[in-house]
């Protein structure tokens, strides 16, 4: 007798007692099982003439949704060989690209019955620290990246919302990073107080420190080769590469990348499930985080420091600064009275 044939046994054993003493405490009692295990036969015996006393499976051998066809079986494989994604990604794949609305657990089916493995996790969550901003606008990072040649793509995201503005530039110019300044003040719902960025030379001109102090935005670089302190920024422009820019031919000049960064920015934006956010998109966080927004637009000039100087962009004179207690971010900086 199999280990499958003595539970059938024993939970017909657990129904025969109870109807003959009418108690489910007593029941679980003598046959020494919880109260809770005891109502599920129960209920499983009352919903069929013959009750079913096996144990249901607890994995697909065949996909029950109907809706999966084998073409569509096929490209889920197809995406997961060439690009190894996970079901949430390729879910999100596929609506965005062939406006398919599959769950991830749907995808998982299909790659369960096929035998796929699993993705391999590199780290543990509990091996990330996060820091996230709990206001709206409190930090943005700021980065760029190439696509291809003469087409960087400039990228902003909001520390607390995951909000971001992407668009493509011939050139990092002076101009070229106050110009996506505007795009992103004009396309964020909230004021911006901080602008944190790596220290590459774009962000280091005076011409684009002055046009934050316009607008009453401080500037705060991370330190020199520490590329995880802008990790957000850093990790999104991974995600356009593999997500998105991976499906073009790059090399055609016909296309026209400004407009499908903006198409991939809404979609992102309002569609895209983000798991950092518990799966809600950044326009849902947004509208979670909205009552922490200030309803007045100078907020950010109320918190304002006049004394907010242009960085050099000289770290060994900003450590000298900060070894001798002056605050690198003062016009005039005062030493520090010392204890």
């Amino acid at each position: 007798m199999d280990n499958a044939e003595r539970k059938i046994i024993a939970r017909r054993n657990w129904l025969r007692i109870y109807n003959e003493t009418g108690s489910v405490t007593k029941t679980a009692l003598r046959c020494g099982i919880a109260r809770s295990t005891l109502y599920r036969w129960i209920k499983r015996s009352e919903e069929h003439s013959e009750p079913k006393l096996s144990d249901k499976p607890h994995r697909p051998n065949n996909l029950t949704n109907k809706k999966i066809t084998l073409e569509l079986e096929a490209l889920i494989l197809d995406i997961r060989e060439k690009r190894k994604w996970g079901a949430a990604r390729i879910s999100t794949h596929l609506l965005r690209t062939k406006k398919i609305e599959l769950s991830p657990m749907t995808v998982w089916r299909v790659l369960k019955v096929h035998n796929v493995k699993p993705v391999v996790r590199r780290r543990k969550k509990s091996d990330y620290i996060l820091y996230n901003k709990e206001v709206p606008g409190d930090r943005v990072q700021m980065d760029v990246t190439k696509i291809r040649p003469k087409a960087y793509q400039f990228t902003a995201i909001d520390d607390c919302t995951r909000l971001k503005v992407i668009r493509i530039y011939p050139n990092k110019k002076a101009e070229t990073t106050i110009d996506f300044l505007g795009e992103v003040m004009r396309t964020f719902p909230f004021p911006i107080l901080h602008i944190q960025t790596d220290w590459g030379t774009e962000f280091f001109n005076d011409a684009f420190q002055q046009e934050l102090h316009e607008h009453y935005i401080k500037f705060r670089p991370i330190r020199p080769r520490t590329p995880h302190l802008n990790g957000k920024v850093e990790r999104t422009q991974q995600t356009d590469k593999t997500e998105f820019w991976s499906c073009f031919d790059l090399t055609d000049r016909s296309l026209d990348l400004n407009a499908l960064a903006m198409e991939w920015q809404d979609f992102y934006n309002k569609k895209r499930p983000h798991s950092s956010l518990g799966g809600m998109t950044p326009s849902q966080k947004l509208q979670s985080a909205e009552h922490l927004i200030s309803d007045q637009y100078d907020y950010a000039e109320s918190l304002w420091d006049s004394d907010e100087k242009i960085m050099p962009r000289n770290y060994e004179y900003l450590k000298l600064l900060k070894k001798n207690n002056i605050s690198p971010y003062n016009r005039n900086p005062v030493a520090k009275k010392r204890k």
